[in-house]
């Protein structure tokens, strides 16, 4: 039955209507009389509610009526003054002509620029001359991005055919550029080992020695490409030999290393307004752990303005094209040069989800051969040649694609293949101080791990050292230490590096150290040995012996570059893991492979490096003097006595 709204006696007060058509039954009739009344009773009371929210309700949109018919008048338009029609054309105008007025800034900025180098220029050529180098090539890469820009499509073009006959003749040319390749290693083997030495020929069967191992233990032996392997370790060697061999390039890596220690020096000025004039006397917390909270924050800004970005694509760019790798392969071999294992991955993030497992193993591989920019500062400050820690981080980036790919050979197709090249992540940060700042506060996760890792490990060494102590006592060999063990496991991996068969000892145990703890705490003992060898001291104390030859010093500093340890292992899994979650299956089951890949990545930059080290003089020109001067016998080699003083008359 339908029950329909009635009218009361109390005007506002109503009765709600409902329908029941399953039960058709009067609900009224149902309830009686006495319900009647009640309705009556709770209607008024409903009556007294609605008229009061009905009064608020008209107070409400009678106040709202006038806030808006106030806010109305207010925004009444007004009589503009002159001065703000002629600021309104201005804003007009700019807008208008934004980019003219943005190039006209910038021409005038350059033109300020070229105007004070070529006045540093006309009045000391020789002091100008570092300044003049960077505007040619900033100008060069300049002119380099705007014609790839402007004039891509038209540059393939033009070079197409060559391509094509190149693609058509490589059958028969590879193998016509593998043979001459040989003979000219032969020929040079043969000149240098007449000049230098014998020392040369065990660095380069070293170097083929590693190769063949990681062929014999290569996840797919018979699937190996080899044009990234060669072309890994040729790169290794043509930059090994500019830098190591060539006076220019030894001279750009040598000004290079000593401008960054000048600039890493600036730490001090914080360091000793924090921790006071005697900051010094606590040298790695308040001396060394400084220098990488500076570098991480310098490293930050320069992200920001898209510097790295820039510098990282290009150096990619040039592996891609020599090794025929993948763009997230290069760029991220290209990027561990500069930043640590964990931060170069961001840069290729949202691509990391589609690679194959051999571009994810190249990608760890890269990681553990290498080392950061914040922790090169660190190890410069311990006295480790700065040179030589460039070299070696440069070196190592095609050496690790070298390993990987023939640890992990490519047996799928690349999905990443993008011919205009990766957009590469950049930075959050607002401006250059935001920047900044969040540099310096990045830097306290790594500075709070590198302190905590030192100590939990050290104290884990004097342990594990006193517990082989006591366990040799019992066999009457109580100098049984972990630097002992580890000296006799590596003491081979580190002859064939070309390192002297006395010092190879000390070496196996450096490397023993960077391998089962990290490279901080073998840096750190290296860093004790060459002070020892600058001091001039007796090279045995005791029958133990307290320094290096140079030559094996260089080669220890190349081997130890990078972040090949179990304490990395975690950190590469949980970091790559949290950025690409679908790939947590495969980092797990290579990891383990890449860090022995990174490994011999460096031992193989180790190898380079010896056939390329030409010996210098084992001790400081004026400690030789002084200790020939206070000694009554002539020294019996005399032909350093003779170097030296020809270099100081020089």
């Amino acid at each position: 039955m339908e029950l329909k709204e009635t009218t009361r006696d109390h005007p506002g007060v109503h009765n709600l209507a409902f329908q029941n058509n399953n039960e058709g039954v009067d609900v009224i009739n149902l309830k009686g009389l006495g319900d009647n009344s009640q309705r009556i009773k709770n209607s008024q009371n409903k009556k007294t509610l609605h008229t009061n929210q009905e009064d608020e309700y008209i107070n409400i949109e009678s106040d709202l009526h006038e806030n808006k018919r106030e806010s109305v008048d207010d925004e009444q338009p007004h009589l503009k003054g002159h001065l703000e029609k002629k600021y309104d054309e201005a804003c007009e105008f700019c807008k208008k002509h934004k980019t003219r007025i943005h190039y006209a800034i910038y021409g005038i900025l350059i033109t300020a620029y070229l105007a004070v180098v070529i006045a540093a220029c006309s009045l000391n050529f020789q002091r100008a001359l570092p300044l003049f180098i960077i505007t040619l090539l900033a100008i060069f890469f300049i002119c380099w991005d705007f014609l790839i820009a402007k004039y891509e499509d038209r540059i393939a073009a033009f070079f197409s055919p060559g391509e094509r006959y190149l693609e058509k003749q490589w059958f028969w040319l590879k193998w016509v550029l593998c043979a001459a390749l040989i003979i000219i290693i032969i020929c040079w083997l043969i000149f240098d080992t007449a000049k230098q030495g014998s020392h040369q020929l065990i660095s380069f069967g070293g170097l083929v020695m590693y190769v063949l191992l990681m062929l014999i233990f290569s996840k797919y032996p018979t699937r190996v490409a080899w044009r990234p392997v060669f072309s890994g370790i040729g790169m290794q060697f043509i930059l090994g030999l500019l830098i190591l061999r060539t006076k220019v390039g030894f001279d750009v890596f040598n000004w290079l290393g000593i401008q960054i220690q000048t600039f890493l020096e600036y730490s001090d000025t914080g360091a000793k307004f924090v921790f006071g004039e005697k900051y010094t006397d606590h040298f790695f917390a308040f001396k060394v752990l400084p220098i990488v909270v500076f570098f991480s924050t310098v490293m930050s800004m320069l992200y920001h303005i898209g510097f790295m970005q820039w510098l990282v694509g290009k150096v990619g760019w040039i592996m891609q094209i020599f090794m025929g790798t993948t763009p997230v392969e290069s760029l991220v071999a290209a990027g561990n040069i500069f930043v640590g294992q964990t931060e170069s991955p961001l840069l290729v993030r949202p691509y990391l989800p589609y690679i194959t497992k051999s571009e994810l193993h190249a990608v760890m591989t890269a990681g553990f051969s290498t080392i950061a920019g914040s922790v090169l500062g660190a190890y410069i400050s311990f006295g480790v040649s700065a040179s030589h820690l460039l070299t070696a981080s440069v070196m190592s980036a095609p050496a690790s694609l070298a390993t990987s790919k023939l640890f992990w050979p490519e047996t799928e197709k690349s999905t990443v293949t993008l011919r205009g090249g990766l957009q590469m992540a950049k930075g959050e940060s607002k401006n250059l101080l935001e920047a900044a700042s969040q540099g310096a506060s990045t830097s306290i996760l790594l500075v709070a791990n590198i302190t905590v890792n030192l100590i939990s490990f050290l104290a884990l060494l004097a342990f594990l050292d006193s517990a082989l102590s006591w366990v040799g006592n019992l066999f009457d060999y109580p100098q049984l230490n972990f630097e002992n063990i580890c000296a006799y496991v590596f003491m081979p991996f580190s002859f064939v590096m070309g390192v002297d068969w006395e010092d190879s000892f000390i070496v196996g145990g450096l490397l023993g150290y960077k391998i089962f703890f990290n490279e901080f705490v073998a840096y750190e003992r290296l860093s004790k040995l060459i002070h020892n060898r600058e001091k001039g001291g007796s090279m045995y104390i005791n029958g133990v012996k307290q320094y290096m030859t140079v030559r094996s010093e260089v080669i220890a500093t190349y081997a130890l570059c990078g972040f090949a340890n179990f304490g990395s292992l975690g950190l590469v899994i949980g970091g790559l893991t949290s950025i690409a979650p679908s790939k947590k299956k495969e980092i797990a089951g290579g990891a383990f492979r890449a860090m022995i890949a990174g490994t011999v990545a460096c031992f193989m930059t180790a190898c380079v490096a010896g056939m390329l080290t030409v010996p210098g003089l084992e001790v400081p020109c004026h400690i030789l003097l002084g200790n020939v001067f206070n000694s009554t016998d002539f020294p019996a080699n005399s032909t350093e006595l003779a170097e030296c003083c020809q270099q100081l008359f020089t």
